[in-house]
């Protein structure tokens, strides 16, 4: 969380509320794709624009904006907000941000290509919750941030004038105290607590802002970011001057969900079930996701820079296909896509009419990059946040006929907490203990098979593509 997002392959976007109506967040302009990318002139995007006119939502609950972490998207929201709406909440009131340049500066006050300040985020979020409050003729709003956007929320709500627009404030794995608190690590990070940022967030006798209800979600001692040692950080052995608790805020509702990881205290049903009750004041009458039959799926595609940082910025001009596949062995039902896009300027690759029960692999063509084969479980529900990223070819990856790489975008692998395999092995370089890591990868001899990608009770059935044709494979969990 407090490093870059790097390499991994999941999926600048809003609900579909926005693209029906409310402007994203993101311009509308591509970040460049091709050779080496010009450097921008700020770090901060451009001015958004104006969301065009588009019903109010209706008074029957809060407006809620999902807020997600570093590195990542809008589209580890899509359980939750799937969640919320099979308990009733209307797609118009439900919304996700996607920062332009979601990555952290490794030292908060020095410009980094691609890379954002916590002060950015939060004027990112001070406009897009400006945006959605005249888009749905709302007063307030409630926001819900998982990791890094949980210290965006706060910095708004402290510092950005935000107190007044919002009602409800949930942070989830935040690290409110920092994933450290020291001289010697992460220094300059806004994830120290012992840096500016965090000191003057965490100054006063509790974490409360005066009008708004506030909780922390949070794990026992799972959570990799809070932890008292600095395994995580790259100092084994070294105190962090963090304790397990460091995600907590004082004086708020702390809600410890016992075993889960840093992601799952954001995107777990139980994270949901307490976040809804919070917001609505009653529990929520289904923690499980309803189908839709036929669901409606768009997303954009958004892409990578120099270093290997991803960014939310549309991608045009890239090409997706999509395919109905077996789901007992990934194989394609027929030779034609059964939806093909080259994007525009706005990077939009769908919409696209799914099924609830069929299974399917994406194959995203950008220039300069590995063309990247996502297989995926069926999708439950309609879903504008389906994001597509290129994959990258790791060291080493060339010597290989084939790689596949199993995800976990919502959560990490547990070693003796979940059943996973990939292929029918556990892949090396997932640690023990505390989870700590959200991917896994083989290699694979040439000719094409099938690879079984399996965590819990979610199995996915991927297909080997050949490296030396530029070909990646990703079996990307839902769960």
């Amino acid at each position: 969380m407090w490093g870059r997002k790097r390499a991994s392959v999941t999926s600048w976007i809003t609900r579909r509320a926005l693209l029906g109506g409310a402007a994203a967040l993101v311009p509308v302009t591509t970040l460049a794709q091709q050779q080496s990318p010009p450097p921008p002139p700020r770090q901060t995007p451009p001015p958004p624009r104006q969301p065009p006119p588009r019903p109010p939502a209706t008074d029957t609950g809060p407006v809620v904006i999902f807020v997600h972490g570093n590195g990542d998207s809008s589209a580890l929201w899509i359980n939750n907000l799937w969640r919320f709406e099979a308990n009733g909440f209307k797609r118009n009131q439900l919304f996700a941000i996607d920062f332009a340049y979601p990555s952290a500066r490794r030292e908060d006050a020095k410009p980094e290509l691609f890379c954002s300040s916590a002060e950015e985020q939060m004027k990112e979020l001070a406009i897009f919750v400006e945006q959605v409050l005249k888009a749905t003729g709302r007063r307030k709003v409630a926001l819900v941030g998982s990791a890094r956007g949980g210290n965006s929320i706060r910095s708004y709500l402290k510092d950005g004038g935000g107190a007044q627009f919002v009602s409800h404030a949930v942070l989830c794995g935040t690290p409110n105290k920092g994933v450290v608190n020291s001289d010697s690590l992460l220094v300059g990070s806004e994830f120290n607590g012992a840096y500016a940022f965090l000191r003057h967030l965490n100054a006063g006798p509790d974490d409360l802002i005066l009008g708004v209800a506030m909780m922390a979600i949070r794990s026992d001692t799972n959570d990799k970011f809070s932890q008292p040692d600095g395994r995580f950080v790259g100092a084994p052995g070294k105190p962090t001057g963090v304790g397990y608790d460091s995600s907590g805020l004082r004086g708020a509702r702390n809600v410890i969900l016992d075993g889960l990881d840093h992601r799952e205290v954001a995107f777990n049903k139980l994270a949901f079930g307490a976040m809804f009750e919070f917001i609505t004041g009653k529990p929520p009458g289904n923690l499980f996701i309803t189908q839709e039959p036929l669901p409606v799926l768009n997303g954009k595609v958004t892409g990578v820079a120099d270093g290997g940082v991803y960014t939310n910025l549309p991608v045009a001009e890239a090409e997706v296909e999509v395919f109905e596949i077996d789901g007992r062995t990934g194989e394609r039902r027929t030779t034609t896509p059964a939806h093909r896009k080259l994007t525009g300027k706005d990077g939009v690759w769908g919409p696209f009419i799914g099924r609830a029960d069929t299974c399917y692999e994406f194959v995203l063509h950008v220039a300069a990059q590995p063309i990247t084969h996502t297989y995926r479980s069926p999708f439950l529900r309609s879903s504008d946040v389906v994001h597509l990223r290129p994959g990258i070819f790791a060291k080493g990856d060339e010597q290989a006929a084939a790689v596949v790489t199993m995800s976990r975008p919502r959560g990490y692998f547990g070693v003796g907490r979940d059943k996973f395999s990939l292929d029918g092995k556990v892949p090396p370089g997932i640690n023990d203990g505390v989870p700590g890591v959200s991917t896994g990868k083989l290699a694979f001899e040439a000719g094409p098979r099938t690879v079984l990608a399996v965590f819990n009770n979610e199995i996915i059935a991927a297909r080997t593509w050949p490296v030396k044709e530029n070909h990646l494979v990703v079996a990307e969990f839902l769960n």
